[in-house]
């Protein structure tokens, strides 16, 4: 068999990513009911049960009818990890292909959209509780700047305020030294459609998405639920950044006012963190999804012809 004939029988599938607020998963939702297709989630969050308005899930009327997965499949007080998602995703892709329809991976994670797409390998490195122990004596600060250290492109990607990652991210390095680029070929064919906005506009999208989640959504009244059903606000830290500073308001750390400034402020950061990573990917095709819709269908009504 020729490289050609092999890369031809390679499976369709397509990528929908970007930073947050972007519109995402309105555009997986269109392109699957243009094409035949179900929807993967790509989203480190959204694998959580109970974890809604805080991490914009979709609804089941805003899917239209188009089947989703990777949704709803962890309990958050388990740490569900990118080797769990890659794992049991690829069995989805397969799931959907055999069912003669287009998987479409939907996300702003791009550790998860890596790990599945390129179907990487991880570092094997079994819990050092002598090492934890040490590290979690540490503030988030001196664990982030241990890491820029031992690891500056690590650090550049990873959420430095979030202690179980950057321990965990030290832990690997103590194990086995700096992490290599793990980038291989894929298994599959894939189209990289990447959404992104404007600077100001993005903000402004930002900002109207985090008060109408508070002022009209019940994201506070969200994290209460989660904590009166056992999620400790320590754990809630963990589960990026909406529930970070709801969990530091809800024990009086900060005002309700402190609290959408710095998650506001928080999330635009976080949108840097997503372009870097993402950038790295030469192959994502970048459109605006307030201009390009036209190019973008045309884009993927060519890829799958």
């Amino acid at each position: 068999m020729n490289v050609l004939s092999y890369f031809k029988r390679k499976p369709k599938i397509i990528v929908v990513c970007g930073p947050t607020a972007t519109g995402k998963t309105s555009l997986s939702i269109t392109i699957a009911q243009g094409y035949n297709g179900e929807v993967i989630s790509a989203d480190s969050r959204q694998v959580y049960r109970g974890m809604d308005i805080g991490t914009a899930k979709v609804t089941p009327k805003e899917m239209q009818s188009v089947p989703h997965h990777m949704i709803d499949v962890a309990d958050p007080t388990h740490r569900y990890s990118v080797q769990e998602f890659a794992s049991e995703a690829r069995e989805k892709i397969s799931e959907i292909i055999s069912r003669g329809h287009v998987p479409i991976i939907c996300g702003g994670t791009g550790q998860y959209i890596d790990a599945l797409v390129f179907n990487q390998s991880f570092p094997m490195v079994p819990p050092n509780k002598t090492l934890r122990k040490k590290l979690e004596k540490l503030s988030t600060k001196e664990l982030f700047n241990s890491l820029q250290q031992q690891d500056p492109r690590r650090a550049k990607n990873i959420d430095h305020h979030n202690k179980v990652r950057l321990i965990r991210a030290l832990e690997i390095i103590d194990a086995v030294g700096v992490v290599p680029r793990q980038r291989v070929s894929s298994p599959y064919r894939v189209l990289f459609v990447g959404l992104d906005l404007e600077n100001e506009l993005l903000h402004q999208r930002i900002v109207k998405r985090i008060n109408e989640r508070f002022e009209y959504e019940g994201m506070l009244d969200e994290a209460r639920r989660l904590y009166s059903h056992g999620l400790s606000y320590e754990r809630m830290e963990e589960l990026g950044l909406e529930y970070r500073y709801m969990a530091r308001h809800l024990q009086g750390k900060i005002s309700y006012e402190e609290m959408v400034e710095q998650l506001t402020i928080a999330t635009r950061q976080f949108v840097k963190r997503q372009r870097t990573w993402f950038k790295r990917n030469p192959k994502i095709h970048w459109f605006d999804p307030a201009r390009d819709q036209d190019k973008i269908h045309a884009v993927v009504k060519n890829f799958l012809k």
